[in-house]
């Protein structure tokens, strides 16, 4: 990772990892609600079963959230990377030329032509919109495939990632609760604090490696 890349990483995964520690003591009660009677005496309530399952629901949005970002701040330094040291087009693998020329087929012509000078060192910056690069889609298969696309290892340690495949149940979780498909209790219902902790760490050690 470039400082810049691997500092908004690490700031990303304290967020999500203070909120995860957040839900564990919630379900353990460690954590409770103080709330005002009429009177404005205290109360110390636990939290609500339906909120608590929400909030555990929300927690795969902030995954999700953590990985698209990650892996779209990756291929972003990638294309930086290419135009600070004035790589050519005709120098970059022929996978990344074909990801230049598609990405092209998306650019306005007059935009992209107003930020060429020379063709062949311009091309490559002048065809990306980090906007274009993933929408929801993020899974292990597809940090695989992009990875022996751009040419950067997506090899991790299997007893700490499982291959990604958490990454899966993060996607299908969060494109439900995007799209409506299901409720956030419905979504949150089925995991612990603990399970959702597991989730967590083998994310982020997946996304780590870029």
């Amino acid at each position: 990772m470039t400082s810049l890349l691997c500092q908004n990483f690490n700031e990303r995964c304290r967020e999500v990892s203070k909120y995860f520690i957040f839900l564990k003591s919630l379900e353990q009660e460690t954590t409770k609600l103080c709330m005002e009677d009429k009177n404005g005496n205290p109360k110390i309530r636990n939290i609500d079963p339906t909120l608590e399952k929400t909030l555990k629901a929300s927690g795969f949005l902030l995954l999700y959230n953590l990985v698209e970002s990650t892996m779209r701040n990756a291929i972003e330094a990638i294309f930086n990377d290419l135009d600070n040291q004035r790589v050519s087009f005709d120098r970059i693998k022929p996978e990344l030329q074909k990801i230049v020329l598609q990405n092209l087929k998306k650019r306005n012509s007059d935009k992209v032509i107003s930020q060429i000078t020379a063709i062949s060192l311009d091309i490559i910056q002048a065809s990306f919109n980090q906007e274009d690069v993933f929408s929801g889609n993020i899974d292990g298969r597809l940090i695989r495939k992009t990875a022996d696309e751009y040419g950067f290892s997506s090899k991790t340690d299997y007893a700490k990632t499982r291959d990604g495949i958490d990454l899966l149940v993060v996607k299908s979780n969060r494109n439900d609760l995007a799209h409506g498909f299901k409720s956030f209790e419905e979504v949150g219902r089925d995991k612990t604090a603990e399970e959702l902790l597991d989730i967590q760490k083998k994310s982020l050690h997946t996304c780590d490696k870029f």
